[in-house]
């Protein structure tokens, strides 16, 4: 690895805005009226939204180390209008039902930007809109199909670029063509995880830290501190929920990887452009995603080491250094004038996959329980619509509310397989990545329009789309 990288420590977000204060933990059995578990992005969310409509709710949050520990710290920092399954909704549920949840993503961007004003949550939020980049012939076919597929959904304001439009906003090597998107924004992970913990707490939600939940189960929440009791308990816990006792094949916790440069020169940006700092991905198999950093670095990302057997997860983030050097190669791939440039730190972390590729939310009304996730790496705009949703169906089912146009969603009850046992899973995931690699390389050399028949396959065998 390059002398001088930070690795792991969480994330770069927060070796730029320090560790939060500790929380103190559970004490002892308590009780609520809704606990939920897992102190990130839905958990926050889910508990703002809920102490806003209903001021009266006790409201308890367990976290196992301190909020943002997991992907909200960890993440590209991309707050978009993307949610994992929606063409599998389209078909199960309609075109139209599909049509609803986009518009819902679409207005969540501002939803989430909204918020952040009104609590004074500085996290250097820029709505650049997402520009995804096409580099080969094959990847320019995916985007044109891509982009005609988002219009067909209802986004209606989206454009397609050619070559040199496309280097008009960015210069990236190669590229013959771009889609660019107003819904999405830049944000620090951290910085709005951190705000939003201090929104909820000082509407009087209670937040434990250190407090790890090992078992949920109807009115239950089970810590080694205490057990606390609520008429409604809601796992939030994203790419961790393989930790819970009965929950190891319901996500897997597939492992993202990232680094950050160093801050760019005046120069350097210059023969980059990028003046817009939309957040940037492309239309490869095994695809990146990266964004212009408020102080003038890029944070850049992709799978890297995709899977850890047993759904382990990381230790701090810490990362191999052979992905450190892949992801230095993308960088330089993409922009070629960087060659020299400095990498200061590298991290890692987890997101929920479900079997299907679709994200979820559920309040299961005999119970208690319910759950959002499965984002797929699309949470840090659909852990706010989970948020509200969770809030709704709270509502509806403890009488406080009737349906509304979120309990409606198509994503809402959606019920999904258990994945594999190992050693399945870990032989099918990392297959897949290296079927993806593989593909991405062919069509570089081929120039073939077609996209790799090695994709399709992948696609198939991973139950994707």
């Amino acid at each position: 690895m390059s002398s001088g990288v930070v690795n792991g420590g969480v994330s770069f977000w927060y070796a730029a805005d320090g560790f939060p204060e500790a929380r103190r933990p559970l004490e002892g059995d308590a009780s609520a009226d809704v606990v939920i578990v897992g102190g990130g992005y839905t958990g926050l969310w889910t508990a703002y939204y809920l102490k806003k409509a209903a001021p009266f709710l006790r409201i308890t949050v367990l976290e196992q180390k301190f909020c943002g520990y997991g992907a909200s710290g960890r993440n590209g920092g991309w707050l978009y209008n993307g949610i994992a399954g929606r063409d599998r909704y389209a078909r199960l549920r309609g075109h139209e039902a599909a049509v609803r949840l986009q518009k819902a993503m679409n207005d969540t961007v501002d939803e989430v930007i909204r918020v952040a004003h009104a609590e004074g949550i500085d996290a250097d939020l820029h709505k650049g809109g997402v520009l995804e980049v096409a580099r080969t012939p094959a990847q320019l076919a995916r985007l044109r199909a891509y982009h005609e597929a988002e219009v067909a959904f209802g986004e209606k304001d989206r454009e397609l670029y050619g070559a040199r439009e496309t280097a008009r906003r960015i210069r990236v090597a190669d590229a013959v063509g771009s889609a660019w998107t107003p819904h999405g924004a830049r944000v620090h992970p951290v910085k709005l995880v951190k705000g939003l913990a201090a929104a909820v707490e000082a509407l009087g939600v209670v937040i434990h830290e250190s407090t790890p939940v090992t078992e949920i189960r109807p009115k239950h929440a089970v810590t080694p501190y205490g057990t606390v009791r609520a008429p409604y308990v809601l796992r939030c816990t994203e790419g961790f929920t393989a930790a819970l006792k009965g929950q190891r094949r319901t996500w897997l916790p597939m492992n993202s990887s990232m680094i950050a440069t160093e801050p760019l020169t005046g120069e350097q940006w210059a023969a980059i452009g990028w003046d817009g700092r939309e957040t940037l991905g492309d239309m490869a198999h095994a695809y990146m995603y990266a964004q212009r950093t408020a102080d003038g670095r890029i944070a850049l990302g992709g799978r890297g080491v995709p899977y850890r057997f047993g759904s382990r997860t990381d230790n701090d983030g810490r990362t191999q250094a052979e992905t450190v050097e892949a992801l230095r190669d993308v960088l330089v791939g993409f922009f070629p004038q960087l060659a020299g440039v400095r990498i200061e730190h590298a991290w890692s972390g987890v997101l929920g996959v479900p079997r299907d590729w679709c994200a979820t939310v559920t309040l299961d009304r005999s119970t208690g329980l319910g759950w959002a996730g499965g984002y797929v790496g699309s949470g840090v705009a659909t852990a706010n619509l989970a948020g509200r949703t969770l809030r709704d169906l709270v509502q509806q089912d403890s009488g406080q509310g009737g349906r509304t146009e979120l309990t409606e969603l198509p994503w809402v009850g959606h019920k999904v397989r258990r994945w594999e046992p190992e050693p399945l899973r870990w032989l099918g995931v990392h297959g897949m990545y290296a079927t993806y690699r593989t593909a991405d390389r062919r069509e570089a050399v081929t120039h073939s329009a077609e996209s790799s028949r090695l994709a399709r396959w992948a696609d198939r065998v991973a139950g994707r789309g």
